[in-house]
């Protein structure tokens, strides 16, 4: 991988992380077009992985003061429960959150519990996901469209009535179910997550945000966990450009946040549907018409 591939993978996977049209596709689409490490998905995998931790950093940035606010408050409510003496009671808008807890150290625990399903899955078939079935262009194209009509559905059915003081452990559920569906490849993580909170109630801008904090633990874990395959895998000389990937990626990926808050604010993700749609169709066609083929020859 040299710096102009670098560059284009930091910017795909920048723009693509966080709006709801599928980092994983165009990434492997980016991948193909520029040619790197072809014939070796699992050198893709892990490079992909390791760029995203470009992303985790500007979640990190975007939201400094709410995860300052969210960990601050997590330590001082368990110690004060430890240390206090203090009784479980139970209050909250819904009836379960404890009274003991504040708002902020309740997000963290329906963010720690919302990561439980995507983090046991994907240790469960982590082989499989590292390999060339998740580069395949029948599913990606299929999951393009799939999870786009989902969120046809979502914007159909859901509520949209709650914002994030009035998360609970229903809403942490099903957007962590619905995360595991960005292990499958054209779903998108965060398309796949607000699919999740608009079909439990959430405002579209809750959940984007909670979809946001949601990834944390996810880019984190797989990315540390690539990383260390990449140092072992990936020839020397694409060190450097693996790091102007990842900071181009999170560059890109901050102003991709600020961007698709303050856009759900006012629209739906109608616009995000008719692209992953299209794209989808598209693909298939190309697939069909054996313009290109669906997985790259090893």
């Amino acid at each position: 991988m040299d710096l102009l591939q670098a560059i284009i993978l930091g910017i795909v996977q920048g723009l693509t992380e966080f709006i709801p049209i599928s980092s994983t596709a165009h990434l492997v689409f980016a991948s193909r077009i520029t040619g790197i490490y072809d014939g070796h998905p699992e050198m893709i995998t892990a490079t992909i992985a390791v760029i995203q931790l470009g992303t985790l950093a500007a979640v990190f940035v975007y939201f400094a003061q709410d995860i300052w606010g969210i960990s601050s408050a997590f330590v001082r409510d368990h110690w004060n429960l430890v240390f206090n003496k203090r009784g479980m009671r139970f209050s909250g808008t819904d009836g379960i959150r404890p009274i003991w807890l504040s708002e902020e150290a309740w997000l963290g625990w329906l963010i720690i519990l919302g990561s439980i399903p995507i983090g046991t899955v994907g240790l469960l078939f982590k082989d499989f996901i590292e390999g060339p079935a998740t580069k395949n262009l029948w599913v990606i194209a299929t999951m393009l469209i799939a999870v786009g009509l989902l969120l046809v559905v979502a914007e159909k059915v859901g509520e949209q009535r709650k914002d994030m003081r009035h998360l609970g452990i229903r809403d942490a559920v099903i957007v962590g179910f619905a995360q595991v569906l960005a292990l499958m490849p054209g779903a998108s993580r965060s398309g796949s997550t607000i699919m999740g909170g608009l079909l439990a109630g959430q405002k579209r801008e809750t959940a984007a945000r909670f979809s946001f904090l949601l990834s944390i633990p996810a880019i984190a874990a797989s990315g540390l966990l690539e990383l260390k395959v990449a140092l072992n895998i990936l020839p020397q000389e694409s060190f450097l450009p693996l790091i102007v990937a990842t900071v181009v990626s999170g560059i890109v990926g901050y102003l991709s946040i600020w961007f698709l808050i303050a856009f759900l604010r006012k629209n739906s993700t109608f616009i995000f549907v008719v692209y992953r749609v299209v794209l989808g169709i598209a693909i298939l066609a190309l697939l069909w018409f054996e313009v290109i083929s669906p997985v790259v020859e090893i």
